[in-house]
């Protein structure tokens, strides 16, 4: 069932993708905003709280619709699957928008790569050059891929149903609307926020870099992952971004310009700077990935089965 399902809602958002921001991005980021206006007062509890009251109805709802689909027969239950799924998995929102920023480069517009990837990701682009775009698309595909699609994945396998598909993306979209610097009342209170989707994520992220290092370059992809994910801001980011420039050999992070200043950044990778081939590989990395999920996910079906 999960592999169908999982199959079923990538096949379906090939061929109908939703745009990035769609329904139900924007309802819960609404509500989520709405939680923060009413229980934000600049401390923890109130954040433990708001968390709770923002992603709890939404998996509980789930968890509720799921049992009653389950309970009137499988194609229903298998509908009900496909449907969250093809809500939550983001595949052709990330080839999309990356796909847009690669032919520009690719045909020497910088200035049409700059707006492409100015309405990818909703970032001011004005200053960037063609390698620092090449960069920023990269390190933008594999952790995008790595949140909207592998664990996404891995906790629809683990939970009951989409349970914990709804689980793990909200909470990901939480932690970055609260966890992120978005000013003093938010230091306290979106603790909890980050602190919750490092526990969900520590897990998806390791295996999201070893399959990375199993597609690609593996010593490369082990060795940075080994020294450099710890010098990321973000520890999940850090292993997934670490692993995948090692496994295409290609150096991300460092310095780029953004707004009028140098933003320095931790190194990750070696190799080649980033290019439009580099850009490329990336894209084959995370497809050569997906297939390998699904073969994993498919061997852990049958074996549930034959058990």
């Amino acid at each position: 069932m999960n592999l169908i399902s999982l199959v079923l809602a990538f096949v379906i958002e090939t061929f109908r993708p939703l745009p990035s921001g769609h329904a139900v991005h924007s309802l819960f980021s609404r509500y989520a905003a709405n939680v923060a206006m009413q229980f934000n007062s600049g401390e923890r509890g109130q954040g433990i709280i708001g968390w709770l009251v923002a992603v709890g109805p939404w998996v509980l709802g789930t968890a509720l619709v799921h049992a009653i689909a389950d309970s009137a027969g499988w194609l229903l239950e298998l509908a009900f699957n496909v449907a969250v799924l093809y809500f939550l998995v983001g595949f052709q929102q990330i080839s999309t928008g990356f796909g847009a920023v690669l032919s520009a480069l690719r045909d020497d517009d910088v200035d049409g790569a700059r707006r492409a990837f100015s309405e990818w990701r909703g970032q001011d682009a004005d200053d960037l050059e063609a390698s620092e775009l090449a960069k920023l698309a990269i390190e933008n595909s594999l952790a995008s891929a790595h949140r909207h699609l592998f664990g996404v994945m891995f906790w629809f396998v683990v939970l009951p149903g989409p349970v914990g598909a709804v689980l793990y993306l909200f909470a990901a979209l939480l932690a970055e609307r609260w966890g992120l610097d978005r000013g003093e009342e938010y230091v306290a209170f979106g603790s909890f926020s980050r602190q919750a989707f490092e526990v969900l994520d520590w897990i998806p992220a390791r295996l999201t870099a070893a399959t990375f290092a199993i597609v690609g370059n593996f010593e490369d992809a082990v060795f940075c992952w080994r020294t450099q994910s710890n010098d990321w801001g973000d520890a999940g980011q850090g292993v997934v971004l670490a692993a995948g420039a090692g496994a295409l050999g290609v150096r991300l992070g460092e310095t780029i310009h953004q707004d009028g200043t140098a933003v320095f950044r931790p190194e990750l990778g070696v190799g080649d700077a980033a290019g439009v081939d580099k850009m490329a590989g990336a894209m084959e990395l995370v497809r050569r990935s997906v297939l390998i999920w699904l073969f994993l996910i498919g061997l852990l079906t049958l074996a549930v089965w034959a058990g």
